[in-house]
């Protein structure tokens, strides 16, 4: 994450937290499940845009195969990207989208192009860094709107 982004992530924070104290715990559920719900839609079209936060491409992948043909050519993640593996996780106090068991293995590998097996007793490879899940500008400023639209009054 960029400096200025994490600024500006400090100074919504900063900003919000005195409005959302003043909800009570059941409206501040509410709020932190509609707010991960739009930043799972918005990793989710990251992913499937194969695009890291800051904007740069996913690295495409590596053929480990001598076989031609071996690495399938449609897009990286398509099963993680969906809701049965990219979790929201909500209470009162926080707000949080990820990966759960197996799939959060998976995901950690890649998210932080770590080394790992390409598959079981197979050869070990180092993984290229491709940032899952992250927040950018865009969605700072989307979860500010939505904070402001659950707390305006409702229009009569």
């Amino acid at each position: 994450m960029s400096d200025d982004l994490e600024q500006e992530i400090q100074q919504l924070e900063g900003w919000l937290t005195p409005l959302i104290e003043k909800l009570t715990p059941k409206e501040r559920r509410v709020l932190a499940r509609e707010v991960a719900r739009d930043l799972r839609i918005a990793n989710r079209n990251r992913i499937k845009a194969q695009t890291n936060p800051d904007d740069t491409p996913f690295e495409p992948r590596t053929q480990l195969r001598s076989r031609s043909g071996a690495i399938r050519r449609k897009a990286m993640f398509t099963k993680l990207r969906t809701a049965k593996h990219l979790k929201i996780k909500t209470s009162a106090d926080e707000a949080a989208v990820g990966f759960l068991a197996r799939v959060a293995r998976i995901a950690s590998v890649h998210h932080y192009g770590l080394r790992d097996r390409v598959e079981r007793n197979g050869p070990q490879h180092q993984y290229a860094r491709r940032e899952l899940i992250g927040i950018t500008a865009a969605d700072a400023d989307h979860i500010a709107d939505s904070v402001l639209n659950h707390l305006a009054p409702p229009d009569r």
